[in-house]
């Protein structure tokens, strides 16, 4: 039997021939990633091996979640991560001024590549298996080590073929399919599996959409998502990437452990309710659900195009009187773009605030914690019990034209509702 996409990959990164789920064996790797939170327990366990960095240019750190540091513990880690960049002259090290959310500047910078294997010490790595990579978050020590080896080690896993047809109606986004297929399988349908993207339908989908679905590949409870290189996809690497890469693509007769087809024809607005992912219901079926606070960002959703579809919704509207709504371009060139398009300028007048990219309020971090009781609308990833502040807030997870809309009328809904 022949391969898929992340068995190529693991076999030619392991040097073999051909590699089966669940066989054990050791990569090296293209590319290791950390940020502020899981940098300095790798950088402890790095010291304990006394070896230098294994390729100061295949490191990237970024400081993010806690950044503009918000008190002195997350500048005190901030400063490990600055200190150990410097002394290791890591090249691709993003201080403030210069970073972004991690999963949004390696991309947009061309540091992933397809062919690529990525892993990140935080779980939303996946995110560059939209440019045929296969990436995975990994622990703090995972990381260290590989900080001084350049390599780790992997379980094959089995895969599951997600086969996409048709296209997208106006109005739904990649956030809706992700979501659509976590409501379908649950958080746990694809656990340590791949998932891989592929049909016609994928064709018709941007590399934001793409970013955004990989992005939440983790949210199923899989190792990575990734979808084959195409012509969207060389468009998007072209004049970023510009090391050599080697495409991969599965063969005809690739084994799945199972196919789920989703109509793309078909697909509505959605949210997920709280508390999980999975909890997924069409927007137009709920009953008002009044809201406190939006926010429009994230490593899943803080692209040029994310603020594009929020702006068009808010323009000319004003967010309502009972509604905080955060705006987080999701790195600097993305902010920068958005205020040339005049994106920030519609922000600003609908009653909007607009943050320096930084992870923030997702993990409820700093920049829109929730009181008790309160509900957000989210463009995030994760709605878990207290993921964004009190336990017994609530976060709703939607795409960037729900989240806007929601802003402007002050309950969850879709931009039809906006008169």
């Amino acid at each position: 039997m022949g391969m898929n996409m992340t068995e190529k990959i693991f076999a030619k990164h392991a040097g073999l021939d051909k590699v089966v789920p669940g066989q054990l064996i050791k990569c090296k790797l293209d590319l290791v990633l950390g940020n502020d939170i899981t940098t300095p327990p790798a950088i402890k366990e790095f010291n304990k091996i006394g070896k230098p960095v294994f390729d100061k240019t295949k490191i990237a750190l970024v400081p993010d979640h806690f950044t503009p540091n918000k008190d002195i513990k997350s500048a005190e880690m901030a400063k490990i991560v600055r200190d150990f960049a410097r002394q290791h002259e890591i090249v691709h090290y993003f201080e403030v001024g210069q970073m972004g959310i991690e999963h949004v500047i390696l991309p947009e910078k061309g540091l992933v590549a397809p062919g690529d294997l990525i892993i990140g010490a935080d779980s939303h790595t996946c995110t560059y298996g939209a440019v045929g990579a296969f990436a995975t978050g990994v622990g703090s020590t995972d990381m260290g080590a590989a900080m001084a080896t350049g390599e780790t080690w992997f379980k094959v896993p089995s895969a599951i073929k997600v086969e996409l047809t048709g296209k997208l109606a106006q109005g739904v986004t990649g956030k809706d399919v992700i979501l659509t297929l976590i409501g379908r399988i649950g958080v746990d349908g694809a656990r340590y599996q791949s998932l891989e993207f592929a049909g016609a339908g994928v064709a018709s989908l941007t590399m934001t959409d793409r970013l955004t679905i990989a992005n939440m590949a983790i949210e199923a409870g899989a190792k990575n998502g990734i979808f084959p290189v195409d012509q969207v996809t060389m468009d998007y690497i072209t004049g970023r990437v510009k090391k050599s890469y080697a495409c991969v693509c599965a063969d005809e007769d690739a084994e799945y452990e199972r196919t789920v087809t989703i109509h793309l024809d078909d697909l509505k607005p959605v949210v997920a309710l709280p508390h999980l992912p999975e909890n997924v219901k069409v927007v137009t079926e709920l009953e008002d659900i009044k809201i406190n606070q939006v926010v429009i960002g994230s490593c899943t959703n803080g692209r040029l195009e994310d603020m594009e579809q929020a702006a068009s919704v808010l323009k000319g509207h004003k967010v309502h009187k009972d509604v905080r709504a955060i705006i987080i371009p999701g790195s600097q060139q993305v902010y920068l773009d958005a205020m040339k398009k005049g994106y920030i300028e519609t922000f600003i007048e609908a009653g909007a605030i607009v943050s320096t990219p930084t992870c923030g309020p997702c993990l409820g971090g700093y920049m829109g914690i929730l009181a008790a009781g309160e509900r957000c609308v989210s463009t995030t990833n994760r709605n878990f019990r207290g993921r964004m502040g009190h336990v017994d807030s609530e976060v709703y997870l939607a795409g960037p034209y729900v989240a806007a809309a929601s802003a402007i009328l002050g309950k969850i809904a879709v931009p039809e509702e906006v008169k």
